[in-house]
């Protein structure tokens, strides 16, 4: 288990189930995580992906299966609420059945065009357009570093709707670390963690960049 801070942001390259396990009862106010869908391995451009990333390429095949069911059980236990990426893949919601759908503006035909997450704290379904493409060609508006990325956009939009001031935020799956990226912004404190050695360097190289950046201005 490798373990780094960065600012606000606490850093766990490890298995969330072993770091779960060391984490108190409620010891987060909201957990934002997308475990994977179990919905096989697709890269952004339409090809085979895997867990790790080199450059830009993809390898290790890793998206076949869903999260057992003792993962949720510890994400419930551990945090009071949960914002879960994938409920249209798997069995997430809550006995509040709220949710967050968020129209991604995708263009390609193999992907969803929207992506919905449960909500444990609210009945209703709430609604959100934020463009993840421009231009002629389509192209993400982020450097991509993991085919399940999300942009920092997102999170932002879910901190500064369902997060109060002083919050503690975990995420069990960072990839990317767009998240890590929105709660730097914002003054979250984040608990993060990643279990591939190559998303957790480059997840955290992003961040320190992003960090390095707001320092110069």
């Amino acid at each position: 288990m490798k373990f780094e801070q960065l600012g606000n942001i606490k850093l766990y390259n490890a298995d969330c189930m072993e770091v779960m396990k060391t984490f108190k009862d409620k010891q987060f106010d909201l957990a934002i995580v997308d475990p994977p869908y179990g919905i096989g391995n697709f890269s952004p451009t339409g090809g085979s992906v895997g867990t790790s990333c080199k450059g830009n390429e993809w390898n290790i095949k890793w998206n076949n299966s869903i999260p057992e069911k003792m993962y949720f059980q510890e994400l419930l236990r551990i945090s009071t609420n949960q914002i879960i990426w994938g409920a249209n893949y798997y069995n997430c919601f809550t006995k509040k059945g709220g949710a967050v759908v968020w129209d991604k503006g995708e263009a390609n035909p193999i992907f969803s065009r929207c992506e919905i997450a449960s909500l444990s704290f609210q009945k209703r379904v709430d609604y959100i357009f934020i463009n993840w493409q421009s231009g002629f060609y389509r192209k993400r508006i982020e450097k991509v570093i993991h085919p399940c990325q999300k942009p920092v956009a997102l999170y932002k939009w879910l901190l500064h709707n369902y997060a109060k001031e002083g919050d503690k935020i975990l995420d069990t799956h960072f990839g990317s670390l767009s998240i890590g990226i929105a709660c730097n912004d914002m003054g979250f404190e984040l608990t993060a963690i990643e279990l591939d050695k190559n998303y957790y360097e480059a997840g955290k190289k992003r961040l320190i960049e992003h960090q390095r950046q707001l320092t110069i201005f």
